[in-house]
């Protein structure tokens, strides 16, 4: 049985920081592409980031670049989310996703994605 399970999640003031991790079991998502979705009570889930089979190959939504960090650990079948200068923009509920197939390039929309965590609550306060 395959599961994604994510933690780190929290609450935090404006500024802070916090590391979500997605630990990932059942199969190895190796050479999966891996993504960070969020969403907010009455929005659309939107992607937040995403990494390739090859790490240096990632994807950020404008609105995080420069302050939000993804990464992987194979070994570990984990993947990352390093989230600093949070803004209360940023409260959402956080999803991890990865893919079924090969993929080197990030894939940057939730219809790519065939597996699922169960989310972790992020939220920032001002």
């Amino acid at each position: 049985q395959v599961q994604l399970v994510e933690s780190g999640g929290g609450l935090v003031q404006a500024g802070g920081s916090l590391r979500l991790s997605c630990a990932a079991s059942g199969r190895t998502f190796s050479t999966s592409s891996m993504g960070w979705f969020r969403q907010a009570p009455g929005k659309e889930r939107e992607i937040v980031a995403a990494i390739g089979w090859i790490g240096d190959s990632t994807y950020y939504r404008d609105s995080v670049k420069g302050r939000f960090t993804i990464s992987r650990d194979n070994a570990k079948n984990t993947v990352y989310l390093q989230m600093n200068s949070l803004k209360p923009e940023d409260t959402a509920v956080y999803y991890c996703a990865a893919t079924s197939f090969v993929a080197t390039q990030p894939m940057r929309t939730k219809d790519r994605y065939d597996y699922w965590g169960q989310g972790t609550q992020v939220t920032v306060s001002s």
